[in-house]
């Protein structure tokens, strides 16, 4: 059960801060769980972990690949391994050891992928990845989340230690405003309706989900209503909410710090295609790019993934 924040204007703690907290308290109640990290411990503050658990801590340094086959292998061996890099390396560098060494081996790994997208800022293009969860989706059986702040962060988390398999979670390293009260919880595999309109849907993932509310408020001052969903598990997707939502509507439109290629948009549109929904579909997200040097908050605009770009998409897609 969810209830949606008082004052979404705040920010909650950073998101770095949030996972080791949440991986110590899976630490502090299961022996199994255990931390890897590729060189970004002081940037991810998974050193705060070696310092609680030295013996469930590994660095692995920058090899990426082989951090997520010891962690595989360790997985082999009965532990539930988290591991972090920056997004690109947590999953494009390391494909094959995630599909083979982990998903097909019947292993589980627990996978942050930080600061997607425009949240890379100035690490650049390099370190910049809109292909995430195109990749990660194409794994059978895995779990992909998008955390759109703090609470939902600490949930997924949660959630993950318990469960077997494949799971990613991308999000920012820092803090994000609040979209939810502490304490509320979710469910993987459902969508959350935070917005019921008649006119729109809204589709959204992560740190644009306070964008989507932003502009569906936007959108009702001139006489546009929107329904607005939270689809924080991208896969598997919520195809029932996603159906429900959509009929009667004049228009469906996603929004995500993702490609338009393979993430929440093409999600979207095939749910909506294979069952015949007959409504127009708007995929609102980054096309034919690579990433750049940039504020976080410059690189937002310049990727037009802001409140105000959304509200130009659902215009025109009403047009």
């Amino acid at each position: 059960m969810f209830t949606l924040a008082k004052d979404r204007t705040k920010k909650g703690a950073e998101l770095r801060d949030v996972m080791v907290d949440s991986i110590e308290q899976a630490m502090a109640v299961d022996e199994r769980v255990v931390a890897l990290e590729a060189d970004l411990g002081g940037a991810s503050h998974f050193t705060n972990i070696a310092k609680k658990y030295p013996e469930r801590f590994i660095q692995c340094g920058i090899a990426e690949a082989n951090m997520i086959g010891v962690a595989a292998g360790m997985s082999s061996e009965g532990y539930h391994p988290f591991t972090h890099t920056f997004g690109p390396f947590s999953t494009r560098r390391v494909f094959d050891q995630i599909f083979l060494s982990g998903a097909y081996a019947h292993n589980t790994l627990n996978i942050f992928g930080s600061d997607p997208g425009f949240c890379v800022g100035t690490n650049g293009g390099t370190h910049t990845t809109w292909e995430d969860m195109a990749l990660m989706r194409t794994i059978p059986g895995a779990v992909v989340c998008d955390a759109a702040d703090e609470t939902q962060m600490r949930w997924i988390v949660a959630e993950f230690a318990k469960l077997e398999g494949i799971h990613y979670i991308r999000a920012n390293r820092k803090a994000v405003r609040t979209v939810y009260e502490s304490g509320s919880t979710f469910e993987l595999g459902k969508g959350n309706l935070l917005r019921e309109g008649s006119d729109v849907l809204i589709v959204a993932c992560g740190q644009l989900v306070s964008e989507a509310l932003d502009a569906a408020e936007a959108l009702e001052a001139e006489g546009v209503s929107c329904s607005v969903v939270d689809m924080f598990c991208v896969k598997p997707l919520d195809e029932e909410l996603v159906l429900s939502e959509a009929a009667g509507k004049k228009l469906v439109v996603t929004f995500e710090n993702h490609g338009v290629i393979g993430g929440l948009g093409d999600a979207v549109a095939a749910t909506l295609a294979e069952a015949g929904a007959g409504v127009k579909l708007v995929r609102h997200g980054v096309k034919e790019r690579f990433g750049q040097v940039g504020d976080p908050a410059w690189l937002q605009k310049d990727f037009h993934l802001t409140a105000d770009d959304l509200v130009a998409s659902v215009k025109g897609g009403l047009a």
